[in-house]
Order: C-alpha cells, then sequence, then structure tokens
C-alpha cells in the first residue's frame, strides 16, 4: 500500500481509479502559514477568513496541491474535477508540480478523500464521544493502545468535521489502531464523523447539558452522541462501551447492534472500581475488578473523577485484547494533558501553568482538562499571537469553550478581550467574567477572587508574559 499521493487524491475527486504510485504528499494542511514542501492545502471559506486568498502563500512554502472552490489565478494548473477528466488532462494533472483541483465544496472534498483514504486500510479505530472527558480518555486511550499496537490519535482537540479527517489523512500501513475524538455541535455531526471513520469501537464518557442552549433537550443531546453507538458493526466486531453509572448513556444499549461493555463504579458493570483514594499531586489509587480478577494500582491523574477516564482506557485495553500489564503500564503515562506544570498558589489552590504558548486548538485542550477537574475552575485566558487572518476567530472561539467550562473567566490582554466578549455574548453573566488589561494588572484581581480548593488554568502566548501571573500567585500559599 503506498502512501498518500496527487494522483490518489486527484482520483478520488475527479471519480477515476486512484494513482497510488508516485511521490507522496508530505500532509494536509488548511493553514497556508503550516504549508511544507509536498503539502496538500485545502482553501476554506471562513466567516472571518478566505483560503483562497493564501493559496500562493502556500505554494510559496512548497505545497504541491490545492483544493480550491473557485479559480485562483498563478502559475498553476487548475483542473475541474466536478466535471468528467480525459485522459491527457489526468495525466497532466497528476504530473503537475503544482496543482489546483476545483471542487464543488471543499469541505466535503476533504471528509470524502479522508473516506476513501481509510477504506484502505484494516485498521480498528476507537471513536471517544462524550460531553466531557473525551480529550483526556482520548489521550488514555491512545496510551494503553501503543503498549501492544502502532496506534495514531486525534491531535489536541481535532474532533470536529475538518480535525477529524485530516487525522485519518495520517494513516500509514504501519498503523493497527486509531483513537478518534468526535466532538459535536448538533445532531447528525456524530453519524458523519462515523461515516468517514467507520469506527468499529465507540466509548461515550457522559451526557450532560454542555450543548442544551443549542441542541434545546437533553434527548437530543443523547440523541446525537448516540449516533456513535448506533453507526457500529454488529458484534462480535463492534464494541460499545458505556459508563454504567450514567443513566442516559446506559440508554445506548439498546441502539447499537455491537457488544455492550461497561464500566464504572457499579459493582453490576463488567468493568469496576472502588478504593478509590486521592493522593493529591500524585494521583489517585483504585482497585479494578473485571470477572473474577481484582487488582489495585495508582495513575498519575488528577481528581478523583479521573477513576472514569482509568476504566475507559482499561475497557477499551480489555476489548482490544491486551493483557493487564499492558493496561497498567499504559495507564501510567502521564500523556499530553499534564505536560503544563502543576503548582499551588494561595489558600492551597491548584495552578496549572500553561504559559508557554497559546493558540487555539492547545487553549481549548487546556480548557477540556480544566473541566475534567474537581473545585471552582478559574480561567485566566491571555492573547495568543501570530494567528493572522485567524486572530478574531480563534479568540473567539476559545471564549465559547470558556463559556462551557470555566466558573469565572478572567480575560487578559487586547486579544484576550475577545474571549471574554464571546463568553459573554454567549451566555455567560458579566459577574463570571473580569478583565486585565495585562498580566499585572491580573494579579491583584486574582489575589481577591481565589478561595481555597479552585483550580486556576493560566494559558497565554508566551509574549503575553502570564507566567508573571503564576509566579505571584505561587509566592503567596
Amino acid at each position: 500500500m503506498s502512501d498518500l499521493t496527487p494522483g490518489f487524491v486527484a482520483g478520488v475527486l475527479t471519480n477515476r481509479p486512484p494513482a497510488v504510485t508516485g511521490s507522496p504528499l508530505a500532509g494536509v494542511v488548511v493553514d497556508s502559514r503550516q504549508a511544507r514542501p509536498g503539502d496538500l492545502f485545502v482553501a476554506f471559506v471562513g466567516e472571518h477568513a478566505d483560503g483562497h486568498a493564501f493559496v500562493a502563500d502556500a505554494f510559496a512554502r512548497g505545497a504541491r496541491l490545492a483544493l480550491v472552490e473557485r479559480p485562483v489565478e498563478g502559475e498553476w494548473l487548475t483542473v475541474d474535477a466536478r466535471r468528467p477528466v480525459d485522459e491527457e488532462t489526468w495525466h497532466r494533472a497528476t504530473a503537475a508540480p503544482r496543482l489546483c483541483l476545483l471542487v464543488g465544496n471543499t469541505l466535503t472534498a476533504l471528509q470524502s478523500l479522508a473516506k476513501a483514504w481509510r477504506a484502505r486500510f484494516r485498521v480498528r479505530v476507537v471513536g471517544v464521544t462524550g460531553s466531557i472527558g473525551k480529550t483526556t480518555t482520548k489521550e488514555l486511550i491512545h496510551s494503553v493502545l501503543s503498549q501492544r499496537y502502532r496506534t495514531l490519535k486525534s491531535a489536541g482537540n481535532q474532533n470536529n468535521e475538518i480535525g477529524l479527517p485530516l487525522t485519518l489523512l495520517n494513516l500509514r500501513p504501519e498503523h493497527q489502531r486509531v483513537v478518534l475524538e468526535m466532538g459535536m455541535y448538533a445532531g447528525g455531526e456524530i453519524c458523519l464523523l462515523c461515516e468517514v471513520a467507520r469506527p468499529q469501537v465507540g466509548v461515550v464518557t457522559n451526557v450532560g447539558p454542555v450543548h442544551l442552549e443549542r441542541l434545546g433537550t437533553m434527548e437530543a443531546i443523547v440523541a446525537a452522541k448516540q449516533e456513535l453507538v448506533e453507526a457500529l458493526p454488529p458484534a462480535p466486531d463492534g464494541v460499545a462501551i458505556l459508563n454504567k453509572d450514567d443513566a442516559l448513556v446506559m440508554g445506548m444499549a439498546a441502539h447499537t447492534q455491537a457488544r455492550v461493555f461497561t464500566y464504572g463504579l457499579d459493582s453490576q458493570a463488567d468493568l469496576w472500581a472502588d478504593n478509590v483514594k486521592s493522593m493529591g499531586l500524585s494521583g489517585i489509587r483504585l482497585s479494578l475488578h473485571h470477572g473474577q480478577q481484582a487488582l489495585s494500582l495508582r495513575v498519575p491523574l488528577l481528581g478523583l473523577h479521573s477513576v472514569h477516564t482509568v476504566l475507559r482506557a482499561a475497557a477499551v485495553g480489555l476489548a482490544e485484547g491486551l493483557s493487564w500489564e499492558e493496561i497498567v503500564a499504559g495507564l501510567q503515562t502521564q500523556g499530553d494533558q499534564l505536560r503544563l506544570i502543576v503548582t499551588r498558589g494561595p489558600h492551597g489552590a491548584l495552578i496549572l501553568d500553561d504559559t508557554y504558548n497559546s493558540s487555539p486548538d492547545s487553549a481549548v485542550a487546556a480548557l477540556n482538562l480544566l473541566a475534567d477537574l474537581e473545585g471552582r475552575r478559574i480561567a485566566v485566558l491571555g492573547d495568543m499571537l501570530e494567528l493572522g487572518a485567524v486572530e478574531e476567530a480563534g479568540h473567539r472561539l476559545v471564549g465559547r469553550r470558556a463559556l462551557d467550562v470555566a466558573h469565572v473567566l478572567v480575560a487578559v490582554g487586547p486579544r484576550g478581550r475577545l474571549i471574554g466578549e464571546e463568553a459573554l455574548a454567549a451566555g455567560m453573566p458579566a459577574e463570571r467574567v473580569l478583565w486585565a488589561a495585562e498580566a499585572e494588572a491580573a494579579i491583584p484581581l486574582l489575589h481577591d477572587l481565589i478561595q481555597a480548593n479552585d483550580v486556576i488554568l493560566v494559558k497565554g502566548s508566551r509574549g503575553a508574559r502570564l507566567d508573571r501571573i503564576v509566579e505571584a500567585l505561587s509566592k503567596t500559599i
């Protein structure tokens, strides 16, 4: 099986037999600034930026192929993939050093390409959805499966109709397992993601009112999350891993043909835990039970709620045939979620120092971690620099996620203010949003605000100097 090539892309999008020979594409990007020699650039028309304006930039950086919805003038070949392509045009297209493929919709084209590419691989795919805990669960499942299998995972928070196809296009012959986070904003979106990814294992973390404003009812939220288990193949190939402690999740068992494997604190679950004890910053201790087997272990995850994350990852390991030795070894990783520095602040509050750098994706991922921790959650979010045309949209995206996660939001800096404005516009009460023109101005606000048992996430680009906030707060314990 060959790597992803321009001929394969052109074949899929022009309904011709894909050509998988020839030099492979280096990767697929949707931001021209990330383009490398040999990449495929996908031009999206967004609310605040039009990727077609950056096609020339992508080619200047070495991109070999671009997907566009309208012709873009330049020194490259453009082929209209919306119409039949004759032999001469086909050969010119597959040999062109720089090629624009004109498609009806670049998002649909990206998804069709990912679907066709995934179909070439005999690989088992694990999909993870739920209201909270998806990212940490995905990371830990990846760690467990990697003890035996070459495993691909979603990067950061790439869990939507763009990010999931981008992940799948990184599939290579050596991969044996894939772990994909699946998010949604409306009904039907997870169904679409499943059509592209074809998961055999589906993990549902929980169901809560995170999307209630958009979907209107809890029943609609359940139906949207349930699309994952509905899409699974029948047993024994398909496995639905469901939270025994969540009645709404357990209701999904009647809507899947897959084998149902339950986890939770309920001793009637297939995999259950007891003797759970917090070890503070050292993680948690717990005992796991499966059939007649029982073992005690410590894992380096924060918060008693992390027991469910452990159970999900262990359940996937069992479903995929791993030994307990492999599962326990995989559970010991701290993974991406704990790369940040954890320290203490005033009144013993927990500070998550993630001030090394920031982007919309990494800020949302950090908020996802904050959402998984117990206590009053305070998000201190500052400027994200060097975002170019997506600066405003990127900050507003983070503001919408902060609404769902933070009890209090402290927006720092002129760009950080956009985060706060978006959270307010999306429904966050004004008394829960504080403003600071710069890092130093946020320090006295936080000194007055912080209480015992608070968890404070501090995140921004290095240029915003939010590290000064962490330094000042950590001196006051």
